[in-house]
């Protein structure tokens, strides 16, 4: 008797099974794409975000140690940072309190100026009279290590 080449009794996936299958894993596969790309766009804006406000911060800081009070208006600014081009728009006001005034220091990237991406503000007060000395908080004993 001579023997069969073909095993009918084994089964194994039908065509129509496998493009199942491969469609399911297709959208498995744009799913996780999907995912991965909205992560990437979250820490791109995160990045920005973070850079735009230390540059803020530099900049009030730059404001508040001035040897001069800055004059009330409105000012720009560019800066290189991270290796990227900014904008900085500073805006100084009055307040209601004679010896402070409000600085708001707005971020934008130089490609993209209508998208502001951070602002912060602070009160600044005026710098101290020339030959002022500043407070000495320890005194020599205690800084000495006696």
């Amino acid at each position: 008797m001579a023997s069969n080449r073909f095993n009918y009794g084994a089964r194994g996936f039908t065509l129509l099974e496998s493009m199942v299958a491969l469609a399911i894993v297709a959208l498995g596969m744009m799913a996780v794409h999907t995912q991965l790309n909205r992560f990437v766009i979250s820490a791109v804006i995160t990045e920005e975000k973070t850079l735009a406000s230390w540059i803020a911060s530099n900049k009030l800081t730059e404001l508040s140690v001035a040897t001069t009070w800055p004059e009330v208006g409105t000012s720009d600014d560019e800066v290189e940072f991270a290796q990227r081009d900014w904008q900085l728009e500073i805006e100084i006001s009055e307040t209601q309190v004679e010896n402070l005034r409000r600085a708001d220091v707005r971020v934008f990237l130089s490609q993209d100026p209508d998208r502001l991406i951070h602002t912060l503000s602070a009160l600044i007060e005026p710098p101290p009279p020339a030959g002022f000395l500043p407070v000495r908080w320890f005194s020599a004993e205690i800084g000495a290590g006696g």
